[in-house]
């Protein structure tokens, strides 16, 4: 029928997935983080490497996407070692924690939240694979844009939130109001005592360092023409006053700088993430 919608994946979802395979191709090992299932999922042309989102040019946010992947795998192993057992993919994409590390996420009972639509081909293109949807998966589609409220969906999904959960939300809050910024801070602060929540945002422009700033500005470009303009940005010191007073008991930023230390010291190829560009919040209830 004509007015049905393309059953495709985000075209952000697809560069990520890109991003990580290529780290695996072309960058020196060891490798920060190590994905090709994304690959798999999208199974582009054999031209994909000359997109110009592959150029040397993104070069520094990969290697952005690459940390903050990390960084919260790193906390879900931390956090399943301590008896946390629910974890809750804001805005999932194409993320391939369930299939690249099951032996962990079969120990917990993964939430991958994204929109009806790409999280059908997703399910589809797992299922062609041969990977199928393993019990611990549970796929919660939202239309964000017709108000379903992720929330009650998670719960009929078989959430309990009564035990205490990580959720994670990275590459998503720039494209938010706020007010649902704000609305998300204070479900996930209500959670169960000892319940961690990750989220990247983005620096105003003006502080972005002077180097990656035309590839930010670059972006914002393109995410307005396709229709998802960047609208929210946040200092650390707005982002941690946020989170405070939506409830959390605790609040941390995570800086780019941190993460480059943490990930990347080194390294003799140059890779790491650009300094005052997307940083971490992580806050525990």
């Amino acid at each position: 029928m004509p007015n049905e919608p393309v059953i495709a994946p985000d075209n952000t979802a697809v560069r990520t997935a890109l991003w990580r395979a290529l780290h695996v191709e072309v960058d020196s090992p060891p490798h920060v983080f190590e994905d090709k299932i994304g690959l798999r999922l999208v199974a582009p042309n054999e031209e994909w490497r000359n997109r110009p989102d592959m150029s040397p040019f993104t070069r520094p946010f990969r290697a952005s996407i690459l940390a903050r992947a990390r960084f919260v795998e790193d906390l879900v192993l931390e956090q399943a070692g301590r008896g946390v057992g629910q974890y809750v993919l804001l805005g999932a994409g194409l993320d391939t924690f369930a299939q690249r590390r099951s032996e962990l996420a079969s120990h917990l009972l993964v939430f991958e939240i994204d929109r009806p639509v790409p999280q059908e081909w997703k399910r589809q293109r797992l299922v062609a694979l041969g990977f199928g949807i393993p019990s611990f998966l549970r796929f919660v589609p939202v239309d964000f844009e017709t108000g379903d409220a992720w929330w009650e969906r998670l719960v009929a999904s078989g959430f309990e939130s009564q035990r205490p959960a990580i959720v994670a939300s990275t590459g998503v809050s720039m494209y938010l109001t706020e007010d649902a910024i704000m609305a998300t801070l204070r479900q996930v602060a209500a959670l169960a005592p000892g319940s961690t929540f990750v989220m990247s945002f983005m620096l105003p422009i003006e502080l972005l360092d002077p180097e990656i700033r035309p590839g930010v500005e670059r972006a914002a470009e393109g995410a307005r023409a396709s229709g998802t303009p960047f609208i929210t940005f946040f200092t650390p010191t707005q982002m941690l006053a946020l989170a405070r007073n939506a409830g959390f008991r605790e609040v941390q930023h995570v800086s780019a700088d941190m993460l480059a230390q943490r990930y990347f010291s080194g390294r003799t190829d140059g890779l790491r993430p650009p300094s005052n560009s997307e940083e971490l919040l992580v806050a525990t209830t």
